[in-house]
């Protein structure tokens, strides 16, 4: 018998990948979603199988993070052998706008998974997607020691539930590891993240569809990865003799200028004709410059980048084009393919 796995968020880019990795190991895998009035399971339908159909392995479940007796109706129901808490109001800039949702789902959803796991087997494990945001204003490099400094309530929420998971961890020996990932990217990511908007913007005015894409910050550097490699470090930290937390990322620092710079390059427009900057996309406090310093997680785990800056925007620009009919540029889909084997679809 296969392991089982909950996966929390598992319609988002990282839940996406996640699920399709493990399924891969050969798990059992299920997804928590939100009932909606509308489908929003587009990352996964290529996962999916009828539940009818024999040897199925991935199964989904509307439930209520929000609510206590949900969580623990569903961990009865399942009794997953590891837990991956990737479930989140994402959107930093979102996130002022609706700080007591994003607390609710980020710090407290994390938290009520935390009390049911209090009353449970400790051999069940548990991850928490914690987020380089929480270093905020602290300078880079920032590393596991490196002091919290969180500049927006999705990063407060986000800390709340790092020290909730840590705390938890200490005083009821529950198998809990928290990964602070750096921003990671792919063809995956939504529209409204800054990367997607560059790349699948570039797709639109090569079509001729657009002429103007307008964007906050372009000072504001980030440490930018390739998902689906850290949705591989997720589940090496849960196999770890013992809970640790880990920080994940590239080492390498880029501007959101320079993303635009290479991805527009890479396209063949001229970025000074077709970018515009509008006040209403600057955060309310901004956060400059996040780099990671990931040597325990290099050591420990044995894991380093594979796919580097340039070729994460030449995977996300090919497969943009491509999802409106064009023609690739260039060699995406063999970066993948070179670098993920069979798992990767």
């Amino acid at each position: 018998m296969g392991k089982v796995a909950l996966i929390t968020g598992i319609t988002g880019q990282d839940g996406s990948y996640l699920a399709e990795f493990l399924l891969y190991k050969g798990y059992e895998v299920h997804g928590l979603i939100r009932r909606s009035s509308s489908f929003n399971t587009g990352r996964i339908e290529h996962l999916y199988k009828d539940p009818h159909e024999k040897g199925v392995k991935l199964f989904l479940h509307y439930e209520d993070m929000t609510a206590l007796d949900s969580v623990y109706n569903l961990l009865d129901k399942i009794n997953p052998d590891e837990i991956y808490n990737l479930g989140a109001q994402s959107h930093v800039q979102v996130s002022f706008d609706m700080p007591v949702f994003t607390s609710n789902v980020n710090a407290v959803g994390n938290l009520r998974i935390m009390e049911a796991l209090k009353y449970r087997s400790n051999e069940v494990r548990y991850y928490q997607a914690s987020s380089s945001e929480m270093f905020g204003s602290s300078p880079p490099p920032q590393n596991e020691d490196t002091r919290f400094r969180p500049m927006s309530p999705y990063a407060v929420a986000k800390l709340h539930a790092y020290w909730t998971t840590v705390n938890y961890r200490e005083t009821y020996s529950i198998f809990a590891s928290n990964g602070i990932l750096f921003n990671h990217e792919s063809p995956r990511r939504g529209r409204t993240f800054v990367t997607r908007k560059i790349t699948s913007a570039i797709a639109s005015i090569k079509a001729g569809l657009l002429d103007k894409v307008y964007l906050g910050n372009l000072e504001a550097k980030r440490d930018w990865g390739y998902a689906p490699e850290y949705v591989e470090v997720m589940w090496q930290i849960m196999q770890q003799e013992s809970p640790d937390d880990f920080v994940i990322g590239t080492g390498e620092s880029r501007s959101v200028q320079e993303f635009v710079e290479y991805a527009f390059g890479y396209a063949g427009l001229d970025w000074k004709k077709h970018v515009e900057q509008d006040a209403r996309y600057f955060r309310p406090n901004e956060v400059n410059d996040l780099c990671a310093d990931s040597s325990k997680s290099q050591n420990k785990l044995n894991w380093s980048p594979k796919i580097r800056f340039e070729e994460i925007v030449k995977i996300m620009v090919d497969a943009d084009l491509e999802s409106i009919g064009m023609t690739p540029i260039g060699d995406g889909h063999k970066i993948v393919s070179d670098n993920f084997g069979d798992w990767h679809c």
